[in-house]
This record gives structure tokens, C-alpha cells and sequence, in this order.
């Protein structure tokens, strides 16, 4: 075999030296159009020389022939690997599928050889990975394994710290870096051999595993702590930038700062600064008295801010008016015009003009004549809302508005109700524009002592009371109904729990009944049919008396058919309930706990029963 690697690597050195000949004339290689001499009958033999060179082996096509190649293991000593950075080299291998099953070589050492495993074998096992791993175990030395063996063997995995090696063919071995590790796993499944003997005491098959050290648990745990101090300070930092600007301190008294606030507190721009300074100022003590004039003066400015604030409320309180007007009038007359617009909408539907239009147009006049009706009542709604407003704002005696809730589920009358409110409040209005219709003719003729119009005005406003109180019944009615509705939608619900329990109680009878079942059976057929059919029931029925009789406070089915599998594994659960539901006056089943701990168990009822019958 060995001779079979040298003439492989003679090969490959020979094809190195081609490749880099064709790089030095053209600077660019192909792999079609290389000279292959070498002969491919035997494609093992092509991927280890590729192994031994350091380089991940390709076919003729440039597939590879190692998935998973390590170029720092399984590598002949003495021979570089060989990189695409190397002169003479300008191709990269391509990437090597994961699927494919890794190929191991020989490895040879000093002292020792290692061969490979079976490729076509499954992996060997390893546990879970502690955090930090830097220490691993490693099984199946040989008895004649030194220390300086295992360092020749797992040095060229990485830098060793420490080697506690024990008289029982194992050791842990623990590196310098968690990278290393992953190495030295590498190496699991190899089967050493010391020199060329083949005494058992001279080989052995390597097992790598993780291993649990508390050195690497600790240095992996001050590492982490590190990580959180850094992320806190990071954290600490970035909510500093974040963090918003601090207010300018504010200075201290003197009569030049004094003169300054006082100076802006005359100015409503800069009202609020000085207002503040001089806030600060008083709290901080500094009014004495050579200063209290001063600081009496700048309050007194204080004082009379108060009066032009109070004018500038005033003056936004006549613009929201104004406002308010002018969106009222725009409202009314926005109404009148769908007033207008749904009046052509009806006079369009009477008979005389609705026969001439098609049947398209009737109905894309229903419909528009549809929308337009929402959309004044909309606008209606909030016209009343504005002037119910100015009501309840000149006298506290006027009656709340009624608040108009759409609801679903109320019934036929409720509905009704709802209907009769809105007429009877449009009438309100008309009876209201009436009257002050009336008060604008009195006004503008100046006849206060004219009786017919007294007298009219008088009635109109005897109607308005009349309305307003029918108003007020229908209100009330209509409250009486919700409530009624509510308190069915409660009564439904309390029925509904009501069942659901039921439910429950008949599901806990039905239950009770099927486990005493045989219970109801008239006496005559209890007392003609033997409830123990055969030896093997008898005796079931004695270890069964005799597990009940040491557990007063009973035991559940489970409990009892758990002692009897220790006898008998072919003995079946159901069964056993069965024959001891047979024997009512022997076993007595209870019902024990309260809801979810409910539980059903067996007693014995043999000295009881004896006396029964």
C-alpha cells in the first residue's frame, strides 16, 4: 500500500509540474483542454494522491471526490498543501456537495499510524456541546499509549494546555482555542497502531468526545459577562447621544439680570422665559430686602399680563363665534337646497311623471333620491346638534338632547319609538323658526303692546311646552325599552349557564350509573348467575382483597392493574373493573375531590357485605 501512494504521488507531482508549465506560457487554465496522461481506472487511488497533496480531489468533468476534505488532517507528513495562492496555480477548486460520504486517509506518525475508519459508516455519536468547550475526552487508547504519543497524535490539531491522562486507556486533553476541538473530533473512529506491532496491547480505536471542564466553563462565563459589561456600555452610550439637551441653568439675581426680565416679561414673546426666570429667582431665595422692590415691580408686570391675556381670549372667543355663525348659516342653506333636491326627487316619482321614465332611470332615481334623503338627515342632525348647543350654553333649565344609538338588535317597537322622537323633534323645530319669525316681525314694527300677536305668541309657545313634555314621555318609553331589552339579554344568559351545568350534572350521573350498572339487576338474576366464572377470577379477586385491604382510603383502577402487571403482564384493565363491578357486595367504587381532581377509587367492602347477605 505504501508503494501504491508513492507511485500515486510521483503522478500527481508530474501533473503540478504541468499545470504550472501551462500557466507560465497563457496565465489561463482549462481544464478541458489540460493533457490528462494520467490513467482514471481507479478513482480511490486518484482521491488519496489529490488527499496527500493537500488539495480537495476533482474527476476528469471537475467534480469532487471529497465533500468534507480538512487540508490541516489526514495529509502524508512532509508535503506542503497546495493552495490556488501558489505560483504556477490558477485554478480554484469548485464547491464540494455536503451529501457526498467523507473519505478519511492513513495517517503517519513518529511513533504511531492511524488508519480511518469505514466511510460508509454512520458517524460516531458525540453528546451535547457545553459552552466553551475546550477540553476533550478521548477513549480506547492503547495500554502501551504515552503521553508523548497523544501529544504526537492531537499536537497538529492545535496548541495543548493540559493532558490528564488515566490508567484506564482514556485522557482528556484540553486546548487553546474552542476551534481545536472540532479538529480533534476529526480524529474520532481512527484505529491506532503503535510502531508495526499488532498486539492488542499496542492498538486501540480512538473515541473524541465533548468534555465538561470547569476551567472552560468558567473562562467561557467571564467571557460572557465581558460581552454584557460591553453591551451595557454601548446601551449606557447610546442612550446618552439620544438622550435630549438639559435647559440652560438660569443665572443668578443682579440688577442687571433683573432689569434684563424685566424687560421681557413686558413682551408677550418672551413672556414665558422670564416668568420662569423669575420663578426660579423666588424659590431660590433670593428676595431680600434691597431686592424686594425690584422683585415686587417685575410681579406687578406679572399681574397686569393677566388683563391682556384675557383680551386675547376674548377676541378668540369672537372669531369661534363668528365662526360658528357663519358655518350655521352656510349649514341652513346647504339643507335648503337638499331640501329642494329631494323635493325633485318625490315630485319625480308621482305617478303622471314616473310612468314616462324607463325602468333603468326609476331606479337610479330611487336610488339618488335614497341618498340624497341620508345625506340631509345628516346634515339636519348636526344643524339640531349646534342649536341644541346654544340652548343648553343660554339657559341650564332646557332638557338634555337625546342621544340616538343604532343598535341591531332592538325589537320592532323600540324602532318605532326612535321614529316618533324624530318627528316629533322636527315639529319642535318648525315651532321654533315660527316663534322666531315672530319675535324678528315684532321687533322690526316696535308694537310690543299688540294683544293679537301676544296672544299668538303666547299659544305658540304653550305648544312648545306641550311638545317638549310629549317629547320627554316618548324619551323615558324609549329608555324603559332598552332597559327591558337589556335585562332579557341577562335573563338569556343566566339560562344559558343554567343548561351548561345541567349538562355537566347529567354527564356525572350518567357516569355513576354505568359504573354500577349491575347494581340494578332484580336479585333473582344476580342470585342465578355466579359472578366468578373460573379459577383464574377467584384469585384475582383474593390478590385484589388483599391490595384494597392494606389501602383503607382505596385505590384507583390504574393503581390496582399496575401491582397485578408485576404478576401477570397479560392481565387487561378493563377486565378487572368488569369483575369487580360484578362483586358489589366485595368492592365499592367512590367518587372522590372536586372538580378537576375528581377522581374515582376502589374500596374494600368485604365485612360489610358479609353481612348483607
Amino acid at each position: 500500500m505504501i508503494q501504491d501512494h508513492t507511485v500515486q504521488r510521483d503522478f500527481m507531482w508530474i501533473w503540478v509540474y504541468e499545470i504550472g508549465i501551462a500557466a507560465d506560457n497563457s496565465r489561463t487554465l482549462n481544464m478541458d483542454s489540460t493533457a490528462m496522461t494520467l490513467p482514471m481506472s481507479d478513482p480511490t487511488a486518484w482521491a488519496t494522491a489529490m488527499n496527500n497533496l493537500g488539495m480537495a480531489p476533482l474527476g476528469i468533468a471537475g467534480q469532487p471526490l471529497l465533500p468534507d476534505f480538512d487540508p490541516a488532517l489526514g495529509m502524508m507528513t512532509g508535503i506542503p498543501p497546495i493552495t490556488p495562492m501558489m505560483p504556477g496555480l490558477g485554478i480554484v477548486p469548485p464547491p464540494i456537495p455536503p451529501d457526498m460520504p467523507v473519505v478519511k486517509e492513513i495517517i503517519h506518525c513518529k511513533s504511531c499510524t492511524l488508519f480511518p475508519p469505514n466511510p460508509n459508516l454512520p458517524p460516531p455519536a458525540t453528546r451535547e456541546r457545553p459552552p466553551g468547550c475546550k477540553t476533550v475526552f478521548v477513549g480506547g487508547l492503547p495500554e502501551n499509549g504515552t503521553e508523548q504519543i497523544i501529544v504526537e497524535v492531537f499536537e497538529q490539531c492545535g496548541e495543548i494546555i493540559a493532558i490528564r491522562k488515566s490508567k484506564k486507556n482514556f485522557c482528556h486533553i484540553r486546548f487553546a482555542e474552542e476551534y481545536m476541538v472540532d479538529k480533534a473530533l476529526y480524529l474520532s473512529g481512527y484505529r491506532i497502531r503503535l510502531g508495526s506491532s499488532t498486539d492488542k496491547k499496542d492498538t486501540g480505536r480512538l473515541h473524541v468526545d465533548f468534555a465538561q471542564a470547569r476551567d472552560d466553563l468558567y473562562e467561557w462565563e467571564c467571557k460572557q459577562r465581558m460581552l454584557a459589561r460591553e453591551e451595557r456600555h454601548r446601551r449606557r452610550m447610546e442612550e446618552e447621544r439620544l438622550r435630549p439637551p438639559s435647559p440652560p441653568p438660569v443665572v443668578h439675581y443682579s440688577d442687571h439680570e433683573c432689569s434684563i426680565v424685566a424687560e421681557k416679561l413686558k413682551d408677550d414673546s418672551k413672556f414665558s422665559e422670564a416668568v420662569q426666570t423669575l420663578l426660579t429667582w423666588i424659590e431660590r431665595g433670593e428676595v431680600n430686602r434691597r431686592s424686594a422692590n425690584n422683585f415686587y415691580s417685575m410681579i406687578q408686570s406679572a399681574n397686569s399680563h393677566i388683563r391682556r391675556l384675557v383680551n386675547e381670549k376674548a377676541a378668540h372667543e369672537k372669531d369661534m363665534e363668528e365662526a360658528k355663525e357663519k358655518f350655521k348659516q352656510a349649514l341652513a342653506g346647504i339643507l335648503i337646497q337638499f331640501e329642494q333636491i329631494v323635493a325633485v326627487y318625490h315630485s319625480a316619482s308621482k305617478q303622471k311623471a314616473w310612468d314616462h321614465f324607463t325602468k333603468a332611470q326609476r331606479k337610479n332615481i330611487s336610488v339618488w333620491c335614497k341618498q340624497a334623503e341620508e345625506i340631509r338627515n345628516i346634515h339636519n342632525d348636526e344643524l339640531m346638534g349646534i342649536r341644541r348647543e346654544e340652548e343648553m350654553e343660554m339657559s341650564d333649565d332646557e332638557i338634555e338632547g337625546t342621544k340616538e344609538t343604532e343598535e341591531s338588535a332592538l325589537v320592532s317597537q323600540a324602532e318605532a319609538l326612535k321614529e316618533e322622537n324624530d318627528s316629533l323633534r322636527w315639529q319642535l323645530d318648525a315651532y321654533r323658526n315660527e316663534v322666531e319669525l315672530l319675535k324678528q316681525e315684532q321687533g322690526k314694527a316696535h308694537r310690543e303692546d299688540d294683544p293679537n300677536k301676544e296672544q299668538q305668541l303666547k299659544l305658540l309657545q304653550q305648544a312648545l311646552q306641550g311638545m317638549q313634555q310629549h317629547l320627554l314621555k316618548v324619551q323615558e318609553e324609549y329608555k324603559r325599552k332598552e332597559a327591558e331589552l337589556e335585562k332579557i339579554k341577562d335573563d338569556k344568559l343566566q339560562v344559558e349557564k343554567m343548561l351548561e351545568n345541567l349538562k355537566e350534572k347529567e354527564n356525572c350521573a350518567f357516569r355513576l350509573c354505568v359504573s354500577s350498572q349491575d347494581s340494578d339487576y332484580p336479585l333473582e338474576k344476580t342470585l342465578n348467575s355466579s359472578p366468578i366464572k373460573s379459577e383464574r377470577e377467584a384469585l384475582l379477586v383474593g390478590i385484589i382483597s388483599t391490595f384494597l385491604h392494606v389501602h383503607p382510603f382505596g385505590a384507583s383502577i390504574e393503581y390496582i392493574c399496575s401491582y397485578l402487571h408485576r404478576l401477570d403482564n397479560k392481565i387487561c384493565t378493563s377486565d378487572v373493573e368488569c369483575l369487580m363491578s360484578r362483586l358489589q357486595h366485595t368492592f365499592k367504587q367512590e367518587m372522590t375531590g372536586v372538580g378537576a381532581s375528581l377522581e374515582k377509587r376502589w374500596k374494600f367492602c368485604g365485612f360489610e357485605g358479609l353481612k348483607l347477605t
